[in-house]
């Protein structure tokens, strides 16, 4: 007798939605190589929600959380992996000041900037978190009557004081986490 054991729903469930994960990472390991069509993609969706906040005037703590999320995203993207003032704070507190930090002199080992997080994730979190937003600004229950001004002064505010922040870290630890206005060395052919 071939009796093939029956499939619960909850195996048959598992099976499509792991089936389904495959898919939408292949499509995101498709994608990966094309930076610039990513972010105009996400761009585009970004435009496409603030349109529909403007037309629909509502749904402005919605853009305001988006707002926040990726100014967060933002300031994760900016920060080296390894931050310089925290392994020095560790230095202090066990008493090794030996901790690997940036170089800061000319004779000390070239160390490249690693992100604490890489520009696909970034890409990936914020493009989510778009469309996450755009599907929430058609639900009632998210319209949450607020006075948006109130949010639009504390966000620019908050935006000014954190950007301030990150900028005086960028330049107490001499780096810079872009590679636009980096030096670039040609690579000579017999050398």
């Amino acid at each position: 007798m071939d009796s093939e054991p029956n499939e619960t729903p909850f195996a048959a469930v598992s099976a499509q939605t792991s089936k389904l994960g495959r898919i939408y990472q292949s499509y995101l390991d498709k994608c990966t190589p094309y930076t610039a069509y990513r972010w105009i993609g996400t761009g585009v969706l970004l435009a496409l929600f603030f349109v529909r906040i403007l037309m629909a005037q509502g749904w402005y703590i919605v853009c305001y959380s988006l707002g926040i999320y990726l100014l967060n995203l933002f300031l994760a993207f900016l920060q080296p992996k390894f931050d310089p003032s925290l392994t020095q704070d560790e230095g202090l507190e066990d008493g090794d000041a030996s901790q690997p930090t940036l170089p800061t002199k000319q004779d000390e080992e070239f160390r490249p900037f690693i992100r604490r997080l890489p520009e696909f994730k970034f890409w990936h979190s914020s493009t989510r978190a778009i469309a996450i937003a755009f599907f929430c600004s058609w639900w009632g229950v998210f319209n949450v009557p607020v006075f948006w001004p109130v949010l639009v002064v504390y966000f620019i505010i908050l935006f000014s004081l954190t950007m301030r922040r990150q900028i005086q870290h960028m330049i107490k630890y001499r780096y810079v986490p872009f590679t636009f206005g980096k030096a670039k060395y040609n690579q000579r052919s017999g050398h």
